[in-house]
């Protein structure tokens, strides 16, 4: 079995690089006939961890190629042999450690820092990712782990903040693909090539965003196939254009046998959907946000956007895990949808130990007054407003007031919906409120999965890419490696959540029912207008 992690290569490379100086690392020339896995399995290491040394470098490199192994397994084949013997002693020798005085010793530790037990699958890269860190922070708080990371092994992640820490109950995924891997995939996306042959190519973006939506998506989805290929996973890739209507689908199904694929991504529309669902056997992954989406009931169907109420979920358990003596205030318009918002805010927070009180703000004859905030702020207290509104103009006046009054008392302003109206909101004043927000998308400019994406759609595309081509990308990788183990796809969404360029994919399943993704960050401004991400 050879197990590859998504661009972990990176990591790797970069660690082979800085320790090269200290001669950790050294060049070995490839032998005629030899592959990746003989050399591997010579120097007594696994095959996916030396095809990370060597990303450029496919699984049957030509003779002479010149490749990066480690020092130590080149000099000191006997001393590993005869290391090995000892653990293996170590292993079967009881343990000498009390294990009353172990935990002891733990449980002092868990008060000071986020504590992780390593498990097996687990990367430098899936723990950076998943905790927020870099693989620096990790090796200072634990110097051991300059020899890598041991299955059992416990460490210390990051020091205990005020902030809520990552649920240490979720699981990270291990990406793994299966030797001798061919999967066929459907693509259902409304091109509308009938409607376009009569438009001049110029014209087509600046007229249609869905034109621009859809071609953005493929792109992304090139992209991780291509991806994919590289890492030997064969892939049979057939596009159908639904066009704009559901006689298309009707017809795309009724001449072709997409039964024969393993999974269809797509189509757009939440109707479509509905009609593949009635004719396919197979997995059908619905690649957008739709508001009809909540009515999906078959268990074929996977839903990549998590639903609006998991938005407020995951706020109000944030909320929950990092509060202590705070004063809490919820902002409504007024309307129906905003009524039921903060009713059901008020009633979630109002049962934790540490609040006694939810005070609410609504307009007063369509804005609301200063006063109203002035009334119920505490001076000695960090004070934080939950946003409970769509609405511009409240949107706009609350944060004007929390913005005056910013100076001189501590102020937090969080939403479970950062809709289009803070758009308008000066990212300054958003900044100066610690703004706070619950997002399904998040993109960390300096990793090195981003960096690698980004170079590779300029190189195909001449474009950077837009978000479209991102969720293309991430969406298609996401599911493929997943199938490439050779594991059903809802078995390998038990397996714990993973992380791509910019989602999160937290798969939950209904008993019988419909498959939706619940993966959500927590997002800050900070002062500088950078965006950190808190969970």
């Amino acid at each position: 079995m050879k197990h590859l992690q998504f661009f972990v290569f990176l990591c790797f490379l970069t660690f082979a690089v800085s320790c090269g100086q200290q001669k950790k690392y050294v060049q070995y020339k490839v032998k005629e006939g030899e592959t990746m896995r003989i050399i591997a399995k010579k120097l007594d290491m696994k095959t996916k961890d030396l095809l990370r040394l060597n990303p450029d470098v496919g699984r049957r490199p030509k003779a002479n190629t010149l490749i990066v192994i480690p020092n130590k397994k080149l000099n000191n084949d006997v001393n590993t042999k005869k290391d090995k013997t000892k653990d293996k002693v170590n292993k079967e020798e009881p343990q000498k450690e009390d294990k009353e005085n172990k935990d002891k010793v733990l449980n002092e530790l868990k008060k000071n820092f986020v504590v992780y037990e390593v498990k097996k699958g687990d990367t430098f890269y899936s723990l950076t990712r998943f905790y927020n860190v870099s693989q620096d922070d990790l090796i200072a708080l634990n110097p051991e782990l300059s020899n890598g990371l041991k299955t059992g092994q416990s460490i210390k992640i990051k020091p205990i903040e005020k902030e809520a820490d990552i649920d240490l109950n979720l699981n990270i995924y291990e990406d793994v693909i299966e030797d001798d891997v061919t999967l066929k995939v459907a693509l259902l996306l409304p091109f509308i090539t009938n409607e376009n042959d009569t438009i001049d190519a110029s014209k087509i973006f600046t007229k249609s965003r869905l034109a621009n939506i859809v071609t953005d998506f493929y792109l992304g989805t090139e992209i991780a196939i291509d991806s994919l290929r590289k890492q030997g996973v064969k892939i049979e890739l057939n596009v159908f254009d639904t066009q704009r209507n559901g006689t298309k689908i009707k017809t795309i199904i009724a001449e072709n046998d997409l039964n024969k694929n393993d999974v269809i991504i797509g189509p757009l529309y939440s109707e479509e959907v509905e009609l593949v669902t009635d004719k396919i056997n197979i997995p059908i992954v619905f690649p957008v946000y739709s508001k009809n989406q909540s009515k999906f009931s078959s268990s074929k169907i996977i839903k990549t956007s998590p639903e609006k109420n998991v938005f407020k979920e995951e706020l109000l358990t944030f909320i929950k895990d990092s509060i202590t003596k705070q004063n809490i205030i919820v902002v409504g318009d007024g309307n129906t949808t905003s009524n039921k918002a903060v009713n059901s805010i008020k009633q979630s927070l109002e049962t934790h130990d540490s609040i006694s009180k939810v005070h609410v703000v609504k307009p007063k004859g369509g804005y609301i007054p200063r006063k109203k905030f002035t009334d119920i702020f505490k001076p000695n207290a960090s004070n934080w407003i939950v946003m409970a509104t769509d609405n511009n103009v409240i949107i706009s006046d609350a944060i004007n007031s929390v913005n005056s009054l910013s100076d001189s008392l501590s102020m937090r302003v969080f939403s479970y919906n950062k809709s289009r109206a803070y758009d308008k909101v000066d990212n300054l004043k958003l900044a100066r409120v610690n703004f706070t927000y619950v997002s399904d998308e998040y993109v960390d400019e300096d990793s090195p999965i981003t960096n690698l994406f980004n170079k590779q759609y300029m190189r195909k595309n001449n474009v950077l890419p837009s978000d479209y081509a991102t969720k293309g990308f991430d969406i298609t990788y996401d599911i493929l490696i997943r199938l490439a183990s050779k594991n059903k796809l809802k078995s390998t969404f038990k397996k714990g959540a993973s992380y791509r360029v910019e989602s999160k994919f937290d798969y939950h399943s209904k008993l019988f029912g419909i498959t939706e993704n619940k993966g959500l960050f927590i997002v800050k401004y900070n002062k500088d207008l950078s965006l950190t991400r808190l969970k």
